[in-house]
């Protein structure tokens, strides 16, 4: 298990220079678009898995929006410029639909939040393409779990997935992933902060080694 100090756990959050934490104020309420019934289940599954570790089990429905963890698969970008309304969830989504073609990208995430801060929606968009078209499904969906869970920083997972495989091959949360997550949903924390220093209360609440 990797030691996650304080300037680890700030990384995880900070992008371009700037820490942000944020969770989410209430449960998930999944949907996904593009993938068959037993590939549905399976991101369930894994969303489930999260939702149980951080104190957070799924919903069948949010009171306000219906579904508020909206999961997209599409073989290009241009198809999701087809889907009916997603214009109107998704602030700019042209422009954004643009630069993740041009960027060749594989996937991306909208949060929106509430007045405190706290994430209230989030709307993931997966390209399988690359390495992803090959990724197992049980795989893609617990790494998908972890990365709506939190707003965390852009650079949180680019060297290192947050999943690990056990000796039969199965995939499962590396632990100091899994320690962060249940830690920041601790019902003393904020949803949302700004301060770096929460970093400092993260690390107070992970397991002893």
């Amino acid at each position: 298990m990797q030691e996650m100090t304080p300037d680890r756990i700030e990384a995880l959050f900070t992008s371009g220079g700037s820490f942000r934490f944020a969770r989410w104020s209430g449960p998930m309420a999944p949907v996904a678009f593009g993938v068959d019934d037993a590939t549905v289940a399976t991101l369930r599954a894994g969303l489930s898995a999260v939702g149980t570790l951080i104190g957070r089990p799924l919903a069948d429905a949010d009171p306000e929006l219906g579904a508020n963890l909206m999961l997209f698969f599409c073989q290009d970008w241009d198809e999701l410029r087809e889907v009916p309304d997603l214009g109107r969830l998704v602030e700019g989504l042209e422009e954004i639909l643009t630069r993740l073609k041009a960027s060749e990208a594989t996937q991306y995430r909208v949060f929106r939040f509430n007045a405190q801060g706290g994430i209230r929606a989030c709307f993931v968009f997966l390209r399988m393409a690359g390495a992803m078209a090959y990724q197992p499904a049980d795989e893609l969906a617990l790494t998908q779990a972890v990365q709506a869970a939190l707003l965390w920083g852009e650079e949180a997972f680019a060297g290192r997935s947050p999943l690990g495989l056990l000796p039969d091959g199965r995939a499962v949360l590396r632990p100091e992933v899994a320690a962060v997550l249940a830690s920041a949903y601790d019902p003393v924390l904020p949803d949302a902060s700004e301060d770096a220093a929460l970093a400092l209360r993260l690390a107070a609440r992970l397991p002893a080694e």
